[in-house]
Order: structure tokens, then C-alpha cells, then sequence
């Protein structure tokens, strides 16, 4: 009996031995081809599932672009992401640059690092990118707001229309009025953020007239009053917007500082009114 089960034993050491032999030399011959395959042949080989074979893939002169696109479309990478950052060779395509940042593997000290290399409207791409990480979101939107300044009237439109909360607001406190114009239907833009622009230095007559007349903006309450609190304000619009206002909120505009003496009239007026 013993003896039956130590050959067993042996018989099964013996078998595993042979399992561990094809399965070595099935590994060692995805590492060759991973070395050495072609340009056509890479594109399978980038499919394997091992990190190993994909480590010496990196290492394959045939390598280009393409393929490295192929790969990142991939998820389970580990370390591969890192290891495409610190080759050099592989990180001169623009496109590499960008799909090793939206890769959600990608460590997020490298991301931040890429960031300000990528041009700004593939930086408004990741901020709208459905499942972007919040990290490289914010990121993106920091770096779009620091690029806004040397930017064309062209970008900063189509950027006042899509761009997100953060980027409009920094839209906004340039105060071009082009701009301003193309904020105000940003699906985006939040009423707290436009009645601070309201209140600020770069809401001109002209800025102000604008949002005065916004269908989306010009009958909210909040709006209103920002814009009857501003001293640059057209008396067009007191006009406008005094009539039907409670006595409570007129008695406030008649006791703000920031009105002049000419727009305290026009309330004054109103007040009799009532």
C-alpha cells in the first residue's frame, strides 16, 4: 500500500514538474516573440495577458504608436502605464501623453505631471469625459484656467459655451464682453457665481446690460437685485426691474452705499409709487 502511494506521489511531483516545464516554455516563447515580433504581429502580442510579456513589449523596436494605443485601451495594466512614462521613446507621441492621463491605472503623480502638456481643448475633453477620476478633473480644469490668458477671442468662446463651472467663472472675471455673452448659456454657470460677477469690478454697464438682458437670467430675483445694487448699472434697467419690487427691497437699494445718487432717485421714485 505504501508503495502504491509513494508512486503516486512521485507520479504526481512528476506530472507537475511537466506542467510547470510547458507552461515556462510557453511563457519563455511569448517573451521571444514579445521581443521580436513585427509591427503586424505586435498587435496580437499586446493582447497577452501576462504584465511580463507586456514589459518586453515595451522593450520591441517595432513598437509605435499605434500599438501603444492599442494597449491603453486596456484595463488590469499595473505597472505598464509607468513604465511607458519612463521610457523616453515612448513618450514622445502627444497622443501617448493623453491616453496614459485618462487611463484610470495611470499613477496620479504622473498624471499631474502631463497635465500641463496637453493642449486645452484635450484638457476640456478629460473634464467632460464620463468617469474621469476627480483628481484629473480638477487638474485639467487648473491647468485650462492657467492657459486662458494667452488664449484667442475663437477658444475662449467655444470654451465659454462648454467649458465647465470652474472655467466659466474664470471666463467671467475677464470681463470681455464677447465672452460674457457666451457664459450666460453655459449649462453650467451656477447663479451664485454670476451674481459675484455682478458685484465685481469687470461687470461694466455693458457686461451688466448683457445679463439684464438674458432670457435665461434677467427674472431671477437674486439676478435682478445684483444688477439694481451695481452703480454701473443703465437706468434703463431700474426702470425695468423697480416696478413690482416689495417696499423692503427697494428701502435696502435706497440705504446701499454703492448706488449713486442718480440710480437712489430712480428708487426713490419707485418708492412713491407704492
Amino acid at each position: 500500500m505504501s508503495d502504491i502511494l509513494q508512486e503516486s506521489s512521485i507520479e504526481a511531483e512528476s506530472n507537475g514538474a511537466v506542467k510547470c516545464t510547458v507552461i515556462d516554455q510557453n511563457l519563455s516563447q511569448r517573451l521571444r516573440a514579445a521581443l521580436t515580433a513585427d509591427k503586424d504581429q505586435l498587435f496580437t502580442v499586446v493582447q497577452d495577458a501576462s504584465g511580463d510579456v507586456l514589459l518586453a513589449v515595451l522593450r520591441n523596436p517595432a513598437l509605435d504608436e499605434q500599438h501603444l494605443l492599442t494597449l491603453l485601451k486596456r484595463r488590469g495594466l499595473d505597472e505598464i502605464p509607468a513604465a511607458i512614462y519612463n521610457n523616453k521613446r515612448l513618450l514622445e507621441s502627444y497622443k501617448v501623453k493623453f491616453e496614459l492621463v485618462r487611463h484610470p491605472e495611470t499613477p496620479s503623480h504622473i498624471v499631474l505631471t502631463l497635465l500641463p502638456l496637453l493642449y486645452i481643448f484635450d484638457l476640456l475633453k478629460l473634464c467632460q469625459m464620463p468617469g474621469i477620476i476627480a483628481d484629473v478633473h480638477l487638474g485639467a480644469e487648473r491647468n485650462i484656467i492657467r492657459l486662458l490668458p494667452v488664449q484667442p477671442l475663437g477658444n475662449k468662446l467655444t470654451l465659454a459655451r462648454r467649458g465647465s463651472a470652474a472655467v466659466v467663472e474664470a471666463l467671467l472675471r475677464e470681463g470681455v464682453p464677447s465672452v460674457v455673452e457666451a457664459c450666460l448659456d453655459n449649462p453650467y454657470l451656477k447663479e451664485g457665481s454670476l451674481y459675484q460677477f455682478l458685484s465685481s469690478a469687470q461687470a461694466t454697464a455693458e457686461n451688466v446690460s448683457i445679463v439684464a438682458r438674458s432670457s435665461r437670467w434677467k427674472g431671477r430675483p437674486n439676478i435682478r437685485l445684483a444688477i439694481l445694487k451695481n452703480p454701473r448699472t443703465p437706468a434703463i434697467w431700474f426702470t425695468m426691474f423697480l416696478p413690482g419690487l416689495p417696499a423692503v427691497t427697494l428701502r435696502y437699494l435706497l440705504a446701499s452705499p454703492r448706488l449713486t445718487f442718480a440710480q437712489k432717485e430712480l428708487v426713490r421714485q419707485a418708492s412713491h409709487h407704492k
